[in-house]
């Protein structure tokens, strides 16, 4: 008797039953990921972070230890927005930085695990990967985006992992997370194995952040089209060529602090085409702390000033560390007379010419100029981009 068709009809059978609805045979592979993300998240078909277009003129890089992986970064999307990273699965990245937000907040303080808040206003996470300046909050206490990224789950008032007044530490997370289904495929997926340690937490978070860029502005295409920043853009309408102008020129100042001719200077501390902050900077005369009246002098970090507000002119959030700054025409008309505080003793070199505060006696065109200039820097796609929405079903 020969039972070898018979094997062979067997393996025939067990072959098609493993086999997803398809025929491909890849959901059962990683049977969690699809349980918990469905389509969003195909491992076999990964989302492209790695390969983004970069305009040719973006030349400054705040780049990773090892170049953009689109395994690590779609394994940050899923810690990002993951309220299993709060002591109480309530809070994630992503609740305080939201994508229809430019990855910012329009609270001006973001809400934590019962009932915390953050001390100062969420800082919008554009372009983090085109700056020079590689430390991270406000107040620049994260030396690069790898410590930041795990120190909001650490904090006792925003994700609680804290260790402290009876809190669990960051080593209850890891073992929290290990217990997860789709984290050991994810883990497994990305490294080889299922071991889940605070530096690849924050190796996989930083490659996700460094991928949220936004170059599909109204400057963008205009800066396409000519050789430099300063040449007028054939795409611009004349108040905003103008507003442009004023932007990159450095202003001329009389022996006491006030403007006599030129540009308002921005660039010096807000470098286009990047807009990024400069390495360096301190102080910009806000010195409040929001809900206190004690003082802050250490803030001199700030967001790219990309996405500020969308196209139509909607604000994405209110403005510096304190939130007290609410439209572009503010934050304008703030730098334009900076009041010197005696108790500020961080305040930046720049802001004070002759030893005196800045007072740039800004005329209503010029402000209409630089409030429709500053507007241009503001795309769409970062809003919408599947790439950086939450994986969750």
């Amino acid at each position: 008797m020969r039972i070898y068709p018979i094997l062979a009809l067997l393996a025939l059978c067990i072959s098609a039953c493993s086999k997803n609805d398809s025929g491909s045979g890849k959901a059962e592979k990683y049977p969690a990921i699809k349980a918990a993300f469905g389509t969003n998240i195909d491992p076999d078909n990964l989302i492209d972070y790695a390969a983004q277009a970069v305009p040719a003129y973006i030349r400054k890089n705040n780049a990773a230890p090892i170049p953009t992986n689109n395994a690590r970064a779609t394994l940050g999307r899923v810690l990002f927005y993951d309220k299993a990273l709060s002591i109480n699965n309530t809070i994630s990245c992503g609740s305080c930085h939201k994508q229809e937000f430019a990855f910012g907040d329009t609270a001006l303080v973001s809400k934590g695990v019962d009932n915390g808040v953050t001390i100062r206003h969420s800082m919008r996470l554009i372009n983090t990967r085109y700056a020079i300046e590689p430390r991270f909050f406000w107040n620049e206490r994260a030396p690069n985006l790898e410590a930041q990224t795990t120190m909001p789950i650490q904090d006792h008032a925003e994700m609680g992992f804290s260790g402290q007044n009876g809190r669990p530490g960051l080593p209850t997370l890891l073992t929290k997370l290990s217990g997860i289904a789709y984290y050991k495929e994810l883990f497994r997926f990305v490294y080889g194995d299922t071991v889940i340690t605070e530096a690849r937490m924050q190796e996989c978070l930083s490659h996700f952040i460094r991928s949220i860029q936004s170059f599909d502005s109204k400057f963008d295409a205009g800066r396409a089209l000519v050789p430099n920043d300063a040449q007028p853009f054939p795409n611009f309408t004349a108040l905003e060529n103008q507003g442009k102008d004023l932007w990159l020129r450095q202003p001329i100042f009389g022996t006491d602090g006030v403007r006599t001719s030129g540009g308002l200077g921005c660039n010096v501390c807000h470098n286009a085409p990047e807009f990024d902050i400069s390495p360096g900077s301190r102080n910009n005369g806000i010195i409040g702390t929001i809900g206190s009246t004690a003082l802050d002098l250490g803030n001199t970090r700030a967001p790219s000033l990309r996405d500020l507000v969308r196209t139509n002119g909607a604000i994405n959030g209110p403005m510096m560390h304190t939130g007290q700054i609410t439209s572009l025409r503010g934050a304008i008309v703030h730098y334009g007379t900076i009041n010197q505080d005696p108790r500020n003793n961080n305040l930046d070199a720049r802001l004070i010419p002759g030893g005196f505060g800045q007072k740039l006696n800004l005329t209503a065109p010029e402000l209409d100029a630089v409030v429709a200039f500053m507007q241009t820097l503001s795309g769409t796609n970062v809003y919408v981009d599947p790439r950086w929405s939450s994986p969750f079903r």
